[in-house]
């Protein structure tokens, strides 16, 4: 099956954080351009801040799951089909990439 141009949602709440256009698709990570929406202002600086810690993960590595936590609290991502139960997301400017799973990732 492939991924490009599929559509996946991120939502915190009701709202629309934005919209991932796929174009890249390097299982199990999918990337793509990111349409910000009316909620993404609310968590951009999250997205910033995660991606900071992840480029020293070695050195802070609770201090990136703490970011990332309020991410998983924040977002929810859903693929064309609805709500995926677990995923990894990063953002930065016009571009996302995510790892995602129907079902929780073991820890």
């Amino acid at each position: 099956m492939g991924f490009d141009g599929m559509v996946w949602q991120v939502r915190s709440g009701d709202e629309s954080v934005g919209r991932i256009t796929i174009d890249e698709a390097d299982f199990p990570w999918l990337s793509g351009h990111f349409a910000p929406g009316p909620a993404y202002a609310s968590v951009r600086d999250l997205f910033a801040r995660e991606l900071a810690l992840l480029e020293r993960v070695d050195e802070h590595v609770e201090e990136w799951e703490a970011a990332y936590g309020e991410i998983e609290r924040r977002v929810t991502l859903s693929s064309p089909d609805g709500p995926v139960a677990e995923f990894l997301l990063h953002i930065e400017g016009d571009r996302a990439w995510f790892r995602w799973n129907e079902t929780p990732f073991e820890e």
